[in-house]
């Protein structure tokens, strides 16, 4: 897997999120960034798909989850947060509240569990109660 090229592909799909985000459903410009957003999203599917849903398999067993994998794009929150840019420009993003998939597992009885899918770097993040907790995979 390109690692570097899965990052870019990934911020890419963010940064229209979070564009979406910013405009109502009237806007007239809304259905053309949704549906830009969209196919993104099915181009990473298919391009990453396999191989995330591998790491996406251990993740579950590790939390001991009998939930099913699904496509990596389920696993993109519906809003981020845009942090400060570092020393090099790069621009690092932030999840709050409940986003992610919902993640069933013993170990965390009676809690909101989730996962969610955050770009630079590129990881998986186990976000208890709308927190993000630790970060499970990161893309090295």
């Amino acid at each position: 897997m390109n690692l570097k090229k899965l990052e870019e592909d990934l911020n890419t799909i963010v940064e229209k999120r979070i564009a979406l985000s910013k405009i109502s459903y009237a806007d007239e410009a809304y259905d053309d960034i949704e549906e830009e957003m969209h196919d993104l999203e099915d181009d990473f599917n298919e391009e990453y798909g396999d191989e995330l849903e591998d790491i996406l398999e251990k993740i579950y067993a590790q939390l001991k989850s009998d939930n099913e994998v699904l496509l990596p794009s389920a696993y993109l929150a519906n809003e981020y947060s845009s942090m400060m840019p570092d020393a090099s420009g790069r621009v690092t993003y932030e999840v709050v509240g409940k986003e992610g998939v919902p993640v069933e597992s013993e170990q965390f009885d009676k809690m909101d569990v989730r996962l969610v899918l955050v770009p630079n770097p590129a990881r998986f993040i186990l976000q208890i109660n709308g927190k993000s907790m630790k970060d499970l995979w990161v893309a090295k």
